[in-house]
């Protein structure tokens, strides 16, 4: 197997400024032939993506033959664009792609996830627990510019958005997380050192 990748909210047909025009685009046309070559640069076949959501719109037929034409081996969790229409056309006409589902759990190495559409908070904030000792929220859906989510700890956001519409190695998240973590910590002790 190859390396993992995450994304979400492609978009792929939907003509709207509000949605290519933010990634740096004019039409739609461009923001979908520079997703799909931004992917094949980094994603090789034998490497893998889960797709966090939000795959297509409008134009279903253009929608499948965009998307087909990404490399690897894909994973889709459902996002609020995906209707039901799409979920059968998912399941019969994308190649190399298995629908999963809402979401999902996930395990790299010593770390554990969680795969969603939204955000969703997966920790009680005990920020005091190494990141392997909590459940890691994976998500999309906000089109937000930065990886965290309200500055909370162990959420990431895998949007084409916050990584410059291309998709993001798991280890790339996991390095971020780390430092993250690490900043949320100083910062809460030095919360506790005013109030002390």
């Amino acid at each position: 197997m190859g390396n993992i990748y995450f994304t979400s909210d492609l978009h792929l047909g939907h003509n709207r400024d509000f949605i290519f025009g933010p990634r740096g685009f004019t039409n739609v046309q461009d923001h979908d032939e520079t997703i799909i070559r931004n992917w094949n640069a980094l994603v090789q076949p034998d490497d893998v993506v889960y797709i966090l959501g939000d795959i297509m719109l409008n134009d279903n037929v253009k929608g499948v033959r965009n998307f087909n034409r990404l490399n690897g081996t894909k994973y889709i969790i459902l996002g609020n664009h995906d209707t039901r229409e799409r979920k059968e056309i998912y399941k019969t006409q994308l190649i190399n792609t298995t629908v999963i589902g809402n979401a999902t759990t996930f395990k790299y190495g010593k770390y554990n996830f969680y795969l969603s559409h939204y955000p969703t908070i997966t920790s009680n904030n005990d920020c005091e627990k190494p990141l392997v000792r909590k459940v890691i929220n994976l998500f999309g859906h906000t089109h937000q510019k930065v990886n965290a989510y309200s500055d909370q700890d162990a959420m990431y956001h895998v949007g084409l958005d916050s990584h410059d519409n291309e998709p993001v190695e798991i280890n790339d998240i996991i390095t971020w997380l780390e430092n993250h973590h690490e900043e949320y910590i100083k910062k809460l002790e030095k919360k506790k050192a005013r109030g002390a």
